[in-house]
């Protein structure tokens, strides 16, 4: 990973490559061109005729949510009146940017595609999936079928918004057609979960809140699946393989959909302990929709309260970032905007490639780089080292984890890094500095953890560390004093 320190000013990212990915998955950054709008030359007499002729149907579009049952938005469609078309855009405006062609996030998506369109086919369905942009998908189903309506489950970034408002206007206008959007993501909402009538900004009394208006209902089932005879009827419609558009075999593993209930019972023992299999490994999943969020709740509640603690969390990030959509490319505190970050480039990259000389750093990094994964407390450990022992925008540090993580989200990976910077909400102190060595003895006392990815370890070839603790500590403080006028 050769790059030139000079040519790059201290404020950008020197990884283009990766910054490119991670606006990719934030579906839908890339600016998309908008749909014309009716010229006017089709009558509203013409455009009856035509639909007379095409066949009534509604559209449920896959987005963040690739599986047929408990799912909220697909339930409600194929409860409608109408035949349902099950839709998925492979969207060009995303996949053109993405430069790594053995992206396993690619790789994923496309498997689950192909296990939903093997489970229509047993009751004589198909799934329409289009290769271009989403405009341009919905301008050829407005010319293939009568479209009544389409479903959807929300999607709370703010790029996914904006697209979504874009094609319930276009949808109206073409075909006179509904838009409905449902919660499925999340199990509380802003609007269920707000204090005299604001957004919690701090965890505690965000999930204390959670819990008190929690029922069976918020967690129940949505049986989509018990409703399958509704999909529309139609011969077999191709699906282009991952080849066909762009992709290759990643190469790495997928962890299971199903949830490991031993883990989850023993979770608060084992979860902060990289060396073992101590977490479901769920989040690339959640991230996905190829799990219900629903479906964890309603069976960890009773198992285990630090395991529901985490899902918890995941529906607070959310609400930050829909609710507070600047965090995406800004601190969430402005108080921080005038901490000066020293964005030294070699030791950014010595971070990226896990050669900083610090163990469970360089081992976090290096199973990362690999696998397009990393245990929880390393990730924790390695962004504290990167924004307080180094002094690097946690920006750059969130670019990185969004171009390698396989259950990459925007809300979690962007609230993870600024919690570990301090400059988020509910942040860990600024002067909560983890000491990657004492880390290392509390959690990966025998080098189990570490020996698996840190193949040199103890030899000529293995970096000395590339900064000293003690000096890094008090050098970090003193930023963020004169940042905040202390």
């Amino acid at each position: 990973m050769s790059q030139n320190k000079n040519q790059y000013k201290k404020e950008e990212y020197p990884l283009k490559t990766s910054k490119r990915k991670r606006e990719a998955f934030e579906e839908g950054q890339a600016e998309s061109k908008m749909i014309e709008e009716d010229d006017g030359k089709s009558s509203k007499k013409q455009q009856d005729k035509n639909a007379k002729q095409k066949r009534k149907v509604s559209i449920f579009w896959f987005r963040r949510d690739l599986r047929l049952n408990d799912n909220t938005a697909l339930y409600n469609a194929l409860k409608s009146q109408n035949e349902v078309v099950p839709l998925f855009i492979f969207d060009t405006e995303i996949l053109d940017k993405l430069e790594d062609k053995k992206d396993a996030r690619v790789e994923f998506i496309h498997l689950y595609i192909m296990k939903i369109q093997e489970q229509l086919k047993q009751v004589g369905s198909t799934l329409i999936v289009k290769h271009g942009t989403v405009d341009n998908a919905f301008k050829e189903l407005v010319s293939e079928f009568d479209i009544q309506s389409v479903y959807v489950n929300r999607d709370y970034e703010s790029s996914a918004k904006q697209r979504d408002e874009r094609i319930k206007k276009y949808v109206k206008q073409s075909a006179n057609a509904e838009f409905y959007d449902f919660k499925d993501q999340v199990i509380f909402e802003a609007s269920s979960t707000n204090k005299d009538g604001s957004p919690y900004k701090v965890f505690t009394p965000y999930s204390k809140k959670w819990l008190s208006i929690l029922t069976s209902e918020d967690y129940s089932c949505r049986p989509s699946e018990s409703l399958m005879e509704k999909f529309w009827k139609s011969p077999e419609r191709k699906v282009m393989s991952l080849e066909e558009i762009g992709f290759e075999k990643a190469g790495i593993p997928f962890p299971s959909v199903e949830l490991n209930e031993k883990i989850v019972k023993n979770y608060d023992k084992t979860r902060d302990t990289p060396s073992i299999e101590g977490t479901t490994r769920m989040s690339v999943h959640l991230r996905f929709g190829t799990v219900s969020i629903r479906d964890l709740v309603r069976r960890s509640k009773g198992l285990n309260a630090t395991y529901l603690n985490e899902l918890i969390w995941r529906d607070f990030y959310m609400m930050i970032l829909d609710q507070f959509p600047h965090v995406e490319n800004n601190n969430f505190k402005p108080a921080y905007d005038k901490l000066v970050w020293r964005n030294n480039v070699d030791e950014f990259m010595a971070w990226c490639e896990g050669k900083t000389g610090y163990h469970l750093v360089d081992a976090g990094m290096r199973q990362l780089n690999q696998t397009g994964y990393m245990h929880n407390r390393v990730r924790m450990v390695v962004a504290s080292f990167l924004t307080k022992h180094l002094l690097i925008d946690w920006k750059w540090g969130e670019r990185y984890f969004a171009s390698k993580l396989l259950d990459y989200d925007l809300s979690a990976n962007n609230g993870g890094w600024q919690w570990a910077a301090g400059t988020g909400t509910d942040a860990q102190p600024y002067f909560r500095i983890f000491n990657p060595d004492s880390q290392q003895k509390k959690f990966d006392p025998n080098y189990t953890y570490i020996k698996t990815w840190i193949k040199d370890l103890n030899t000529k070839t293995y970096p000395k560390p590339i900064v000293d603790h003690k000096l890094a500590r008090e050098r970090c403080l003193q930023a963020f004093k004169k940042a905040l006028g202390q």
